[in-house]
């Protein structure tokens, strides 16, 4: 089955090439079936997360009807950025299977600064408003 899934990856990486895409494909199969495939579609979109782990992704939460992948091997032809790493593991893949290892030297985009906001005596409140919320949400899914 492999065999018959890397054709199709490549076959999918041609025709992003066509449309001035990133040469990237993915295919995610569950039970031995293809229930999903797509190509990078980010630059004809202007959609940052238009990349082709997180199109068949979204396909294949349609086709099953759930966010979770649970069952699912998701094959693509490149290693999966940080992004997309990310949103894989949220979706519940159980396995990933990639053709090519990405280039250790490429350094991905990272100038991009994350940090808590300063909380003080005007939002204080908020902050605790927030907390009581998300433990009320939690603790009634469990």
């Amino acid at each position: 089955m492999d065999n018959k899934i890397f054709r199709l990856l490549i076959k999918l990486t041609k025709k992003a090439m066509k449309k001035k895409e990133a040469p990237i494909a993915a295919v995610i199969v569950l039970n031995k079936k293809i229930i999903a495939k797509a190509y990078n579609k980010r630059n004809s979109s202007n959609i940052t997360m238009d990349h082709a782990e997180i199109k068949a992704i979204q396909a294949a939460n349609k086709k099953i009807k759930s966010w979770r992948l649970n069952k699912c091997t998701l094959y693509v032809t490149l290693e999966p950025c940080e992004m997309c790493k990310s949103v894989i593991k949220e979706s519940r893949i159980e396995k990933v299977i990639y053709l090519l290892s990405r280039d250790i030297r490429k350094k991905q985009y990272n100038k991009t600064v994350f940090e808590p906001a300063i909380i003080n005596s005007e939002n204080y409140q908020i902050l605790e408003n927030y907390k009581k919320q998300l433990s009320e949400f939690w603790e009634n899914k469990r």
